[in-house]
């Protein structure tokens, strides 16, 4: 027989009434009549899964069966008025954890919206074994600060609002279970809700279920102190119900008196509550004024007044203890009037005075109640803010709309710009999105980034550019003798999105020995203008335009990254756009008009002629250029190294003109590239997915293999705009597997 919990319905044999709870959960939840069946066959899976799987939760505690745990929850979620489809995942999440349901039963039987709720709160399941609690700092952070990563985490794994209410049911019933369980447990549940749940109720203004979770979980932390003021509550219980008593007899009178319709209540602060108040302002418990406290609910702002004055009026106020947060709301919107007072037989008396509208606010989370006597002030944080502004916003709406109004809010997803994943020892790293393993290195330690040469994303080796995210579990692979690379300084290989990594970076190169700067400097440059296919470029040239004196400054600058390769690619362009040769330039200058309608080069001493690109050097912007007047097709485009150009130039020299690129390009430039690699099955579907990734058009491709040599050779004919695309194409291509070169071929 079930051990059925006493605030369950039972029938005459002792078993769960499903039929009873049911219609209990239907006025609960306010759901439509229509619902009751589906709730109640959810009843009847769970119900069978306790018969068929055995009905011990050990999780939770000796006798405690998947049935009544997610009839608690169900619960718990109907007093927070949820949907049928929120009720149903949380009968079935334990049944559906503990493996003894198919999640495949249950899309079937309730929809796919079910099952993806219950996948949801596994997926924020799978960090509840993390362990936050330590007293000493991870990466130069606080333990307070490990916990609120972990509560950033869980908010930025969940999509829907009910995800995260479903997981707050499912840690306020397991918290109550572990009552009876062994002591490492009960701590170990006390520390997860204390450090990650609680928190996470109380920025989603849900304070009813904040108040049980910080209550439980500080009895089984701090058992001496809970029982000392416990028994000093209870010593008072009693005098104390009597006192309250009487205070709401005065005041329903006095209220009575002036025609104000009020509700009145006495408030209990929880223990907690209490214990913090007490050392936050180091004070003894006969100086925490609001253990003796009312609320005065009224159906507007101005009786909020008018009540307050009748407070006022019927007992002295005590100095410095009045706060009106209606007319100065909290930074979290939180209102009401909070006063305290020498009330009868001259006890301390808190009164609060708010409206029905305020009062729902802070108690079931519509009001931004979330920062409430917090104190974090982290930067990363404004993403986590949109987040559980989002979740509370659809909380909002669902109470002012009723009925089912969360599957039109299901879809907005707020964008994250931070990422937290693992280390290997459960540790939780905040990272930007799109941070990659390299990032993650720096931000342990700048050693372990300088000697990464490998890195494990949940057990599976990955590319040092590899994008990470949230929930992944991260191993650096480092080496005693490891060197970094400097490609990981190229921001168009995606290795390095952080500055912090990219400073540490720039800072060891900066350690290393001029000449080994210059020297790495110089093959740097080389081999990208190299692989460019630019000749000719005036380098001490290039180092003036770039602020440096000398050659040799310009590559120990390249050498240490204080200047990028594109930043030096950038200016090599300019250089060679305003270098006109020795050739005069004309009275008379046109913009030209190509083939295709473009306007992209400049016809010195001509008018307006059509222009186009030569086929056989296939020039770009930034390229030396000169111009051919032909017969009927204009003037043809060549590189000034062009056979063709040089042979016109010596047959007929006064058809060969002075022409520069347009400051900014409107058309995409032909060029042929040609790449070599060992052989391998998926070769080409790399290569063109790559250039489809970044929007690079290929006009013909041309491959040659050798079998003996098991090579290939390629040739590709794309369409680029400029040197900063074409280099970082080119170097992009290069890191495929199996690529050993990539150049421009003229």
């Amino acid at each position: 027989m079930v051990k059925v919990r006493q605030d369950h319905p039972i029938d005459h044999e002792g078993a769960i009434d499903i039929v009873a709870w049911v219609k209990r959960i239907q006025e609960l939840a306010h759901v439509p009549e229509s619902t009751q069946e589906s709730l109640f066959q959810a009843c009847q899976l769970a119900q069978q899964v306790v018969a068929l799987e055995g009905e011990n939760n050990h999780d939770w505690g000796e006798g405690y069966s998947t049935l009544n745990a997610g009839l608690e929850m169900a619960e718990i979620l109907a007093e927070l008025q949820l949907d049928e489809e929120t009720l149903i995942s949380a009968i079935l999440y334990r049944s559906v954890r503990e493996k003894k349901l198919d999640s495949t039963i249950v899309a079937s039987s309730f929809g796919g919206s079910v099952a993806r709720l219950i996948e949801g709160v596994q997926q924020m399941a799978a960090i509840s074994g993390l362990s936050t609690h330590t007293n000493e700092s991870v990466f130069g952070q606080e333990s307070d600060e490990q916990s609120e990563n972990v509560r950033k985490m869980l908010v930025a794994m969940v999509d829907d609002v009910r995800v995260a209410l479903i997981k707050l049911a499912e840690r306020t019933c397991a918290i109550r279970a572990v009552k009876s369980a062994p002591v490492e447990r009960r701590q170990k549940v006390a520390r997860e809700v204390s450090e990650v749940y609680a928190p996470l109720a109380h920025r989603l203004g849900i304070g009813h279920i904040k108040w049980e979770l910080e209550d439980l979980a500080f009895r089984y932390l701090q058992p001496f102190d809970y029982k000392y003021i416990a028994k000093l509550l209870d010593e008072r219980r009693i005098d104390r119900q009597a006192y309250i008593d009487n205070v709401l007899d005065i005041l329903h009178g006095a209220l009575g008196e002036e025609g104000i319709k009020a509700e009145i209540y006495g408030r209990a602060k929880h223990i907690y509550s209490i214990w913090r108040k007490m050392h936050r302002k180091k004070i003894g418990f006969s100086e925490v004024y609001d253990i003796r406290a009312v609320r005065i609910l009224v159906s507007n702002e101005r009786e909020c007044y008018t009540v307050l004055g009748l407070v006022h009026a019927l007992w002295r106020n005590i100095p410095r203890e009045f706060d009106d947060y209606i007319a100065n709301p909290k930074e979290n919107g939180y209102r009401s009037l909070h006063t305290a007072v020498k009330g009868p037989d001259n006890q301390v008396l808190e009164v609060q005075i708010r409206t029905g509208s305020m009062h729902d606010e802070a108690e079931y989370g519509v009001c931004a109640h979330w920062r409430y006597k917090d104190t974090d002030k982290d930067d990363a944080a404004d993403s986590y803010d949109k987040k559980i502004e989002w979740l509370r916003q659809v909380l909002e709406w669902h109470e002012e709309i009723g009925g089912n109004p969360l599957d039109d809010c299901l879809p907005k997803i707020i964008e994250q710009d931070r990422i937290y994943v693992f280390t290997p020892e459960g540790h939780v790293v905040d990272l930007p999105a799109h941070a990659t393993p390299v990032d993650f290195a720096f931000r342990i330690h700048s050693d372990v980034g300088i000697c990464c040469r490998g890195a494990k994303v949940n057990g599976r080796i990955v590319p040092l550019n590899h994008a990470l995210h949230t929930a992944d579990q991260v191993e650096i692979l480092t080496g005693k003798r490891e060197r970094p690379s400097r490609d990981w300084l190229n921001s168009s290989l995606g290795y390095i999105t952080t500055s912090r990594a990219r400073s540490k970076l720039q800072h060891w190169f900066k350690l290393q020995d001029r000449d080994q700067n210059i020297a790495d400097g110089r093959a740097l440059l080389d081999h990208e203008f190299k692989r460019l296919a630019v000749e000719n470029l005036d380098y001490q040239a290039l180092a003036l335009k770039l602020n440096l004196k000398t050659l040799d400054d310009l590559y120990a600058a390249v050498g240490t990254a204080d200047i990028g390769v594109e930043r030096v690619i950038n200016a090599a362009q300019r250089l060679l756009n305003i270098d006109k040769q020795e050739h005069p330039v004309a009275s008379l200058v046109g913009r030209a008009t190509n083939e295709t309608g473009g306007a992209d080069v400049y016809i010195d001493g001509v008018g307006n002629l059509l222009s186009h690109i030569a086929q056989c050097c296939k020039p770009i912007p930034g390229d030396r250029i000169a111009g051919y007047i032909t017969l009927g097709r204009g003037v043809s485009i060549h590189r000034l190294d062009c056979i063709n150009l040089m042979q016109r130039q010596a047959i007929e020299p006064e058809r060969i003109i002075t022409v520069g690129w347009a400051d900014e390009p409107t058309q995409s430039y032909s060029v042929t590239i040609a790449l070599e690699a060992f052989d391998r099955h998926g070769l080409l579907r790399d290569i063109t997915t790559l250039l489809d990734r970044e929007k690079i058009n290929v006009s013909a491709m041309q491959t040659l293999s050798n079998k003996n040599k098991n090579t290939v050779d390629m040739t590709l004919q794309i369409e680029i705009s400029d040197f900063n695309e074409l280099s970082r194409v080119l170097a992009k291509l290069n890191h495929l597997p199996n690529v050993s070169s990539v150049r421009r071929k003229v």
